[in-house]
């Protein structure tokens, strides 16, 4: 075949998609991840098999009864594909995998940011000016800020609990007891977790840690805790508020996933973090993976 006429061409990582670009995520359960001609396939428990196009999915994430092969996930995180293992239907968050197309640049100025105190806390001050766009933040400590921050929480929690008529009795969250909260603090849950799981491959594809954030620190991801709190109130809580009067003393979690799906892609949440990131850290000429 002559030159320039090749069917297949190799693949760069200028030429995958970005993360703005992909799809959110695919969750599974109760199946098997393998490979298919070079291709990622999910067999389901009833023996369907599904290719996957992993090129152009921004997160893969495993539930209950998934084994995966060692090939399928070579070719996931050769295409950029985050692969994260949950609970059902994202309860909970356990890990996510370490994509290797990402070079460190983005990861080395995160590090310089937390690492000097008077630049982390201003880009703590950047995310803040989100939630409060008409106060004056400049000169504000981050524990004052953060004060702010748990103030505004708790009033919005009862706000669109009146604004729904469903009964709020505070935030409970037990882990191992999901079927003991309420059916608010169950969307919450539920939700945060996927939220959570969204969040993280798309820090990993992005070049940038989890581990290293600037408001929250000593937990196992502050810097996803970080920006989820950017996002929380239209994917989740306005969602929890709204679910539970709709299912009306009923948990159902397909209802869950598939409106917090939604919610996910009309935000078009992934185009939104490939420019919060970078302009939450100040280095919006950061290297972004797929430039």
């Amino acid at each position: 075949m002559a030159a320039g006429q090749r069917l297949f061409v190799k693949v760069t990582r200028n030429s995958l998609p970005q993360v703005k670009d992909k799809y959110p995520f695919l969750y599974l359960e109760r199946g098997r991840l393998e490979i298919d001609d070079s291709s990622v396939k999910w067999i389901d428990s009833e023996a369907n098999v599904v290719p996957l196009p992993v090129a152009t999915l921004n997160a893969l994430l495993l539930g209950p009864g998934t084994t995966v092969t060692h090939d399928a996930i070579k070719t996931a995180t050769a295409a950029s594909c985050a692969v994260c293992w949950v609970g059902e239907d994202s309860l909970l968050f356990y890990a996510a995998g370490f994509l290797p197309t990402a070079d460190t640049r983005n990861l080395k100025q995160q590090i310089e940011l937390s690492a000097n105190p008077e630049k982390s806390v201003e880009v703590a001050r950047r995310m803040f000016v989100r939630r409060f766009p008409d106060a004056d933040l400049q000169g504000k400590t981050l524990k004052e800020m953060m004060g702010m921050e748990g103030h505004r929480v708790r009033a919005l929690y009862q706000t669109k609990a009146e604004e729904y008529q469903v009964g709020w009795k505070g935030r409970k969250f037990a882990p191992g007891k999901f079927d003991l909260s309420d059916i608010a603090n169950q969307v919450l849950t539920a939700s945060n977790a996927a939220l959570y799981g969204i969040l993280c491959s798309a820090v990993h594809s992005m070049g940038y840690s989890p581990h290293i954030g600037f408001i929250h620190s000593g937990s196992p991801l502050p810097f996803i805790y970080d920006l989820a709190d950017l996002y929380k109130e239209h994917l989740c809580i306005v969602l929890a508020f709204a679910l539970t009067r709709e299912m009306a003393g009923r948990y159902n979690k397909q209802k869950v996933s598939s409106a917090f799906r939604e919610r996910v892609i009309d935000m078009d949440l992934l185009a939104r973090l490939a420019e919060d990131i970078p302009d939450m850290l100040g280095v919006k000429n950061a290297r972004r993976r797929g430039k």
